[in-house]
């Protein structure tokens, strides 16, 4: 688990070993193994609902024991006295969690409330946001969800090689690669119109790529004369962009419409397209970060176990 990297004093003195995984504003995750293996010598041979069962009993117990201690907090610091609503309750039993960051962390939930279930709970990791093409989202989700469930580096490597490997050689649709956006404030950032002879209009310095690729699709509809039978993208609509290789307009990137895309331009961006940017960019990053937290390394290089069982 990814402790608090900081302790504060009121949770142990900075020589004592830190069992809190994460806290947050109301609540508190609580490493429970190591108390777990004391209170049960035959603990590494119980079966996960078994586990499952003994830490709901000791969450129970401790429970109780903070919510008496309540009392002393209730009349001590806010002279409440007699009955008073501050109590400890446990929310739920997690067999494997990872904490990314406050309010960023996943939780393979197997209790809650009393009530066997079987759940992943995620919050504020980066692959959930709108803005991430969901076939990658969908990746990286599953790699999480076998890591919490015990996969091994090797096998979530193995599976990261044969992905990268779709992405590049086309097996997975450049629509699907995308990074989906909503497009605003479009007009702000043409700074002039293209004029006779010009294909592209002028923008301005600090345009998000969004609009930029966006600004670039409707001039090359317009300079292609497709903009009789196909729309334009204006402000508000729902698009995809994506990163191109070196190119004979030389653009960076272009949007374009899922339910609206000329032929001409879906071949341009096939041709053009820069998958391995695609990768890098957006999902690559992210697994880097992912494997650092677990103390892994991620290495690509595909002739890596052949150089090293030579």
């Amino acid at each position: 688990m990814k402790h608090i990297e900081d302790t504060p004093w009121w949770i142990c003195d900075p020589e004592d070993t830190n069992f809190v995984a994460y806290s947050d504003t109301d609540s508190i995750y609580i490493h429970a193994e190591p108390l777990l293996k004391h209170l049960y010598p035959d603990f590494d041979q119980m079966s996960s609902e078994d586990k499952d069962d003994k830490l709901e009993e000791v969450a129970l117990k401790y429970q109780d024991i903070i919510t008496d201690s309540y009392d002393d907090l209730a009349t001590d610091c806010f002279n409440a006295k007699g009955k008073h609503r501050l109590e400890m309750k446990t929310e739920c039993v997690i067999r494997s969690a990872y904490f990314r960051a406050t309010r960023r962390y996943a939780q393979w939930i197997t209790k809650q409330e009393g009530i066997v279930k079987e759940s992943l709970d995620v919050k504020g990791l980066e692959f959930k946001k709108a803005n991430f093409p969901p076939v990658l989202g969908d990746f990286f989700k599953q790699a999480l969800i076998d890591v919490l469930k015990g996969a091994q580096q090797k096998e979530i490597d193995t599976r990261v090689k044969e992905f990268k490997q779709q992405i590049l050689d086309g097996s997975i649709p450049l629509t699907a690669l995308g990074n989906p956006t909503s497009v605003k404030t479009l007009n702000k950032y043409i700074t002039r119109k293209s004029r006779a002879g010009e294909i592209f209009s002028v923008i301005a310095k600090g345009a998000p790529a969004s609009v930029r690729s966006t600004i670039v699709y409707n001039d090359l509809l317009k300079f292609w004369g497709l903009d009789k039978q196909h729309s334009y993208i204006v402000q508000g609509d729902k698009v995809k962009w994506i990163y191109l290789k070196p190119n004979p307009y030389q653009i960076e990137a272009i949007s374009f419409l899922d339910f609206d895309l000329p032929e001409k331009i879906n071949s341009f961006i096939e041709e053009y397209a820069d998958r391995k940017k695609i990768f890098e960019s957006i999902l690559l990053n992210k697994l880097e970060g992912f494997y650092n937290d677990l103390g892994w390394t991620l290495n690509l290089n595909p002739y890596q176990e052949i150089f090293f069982n030579f």
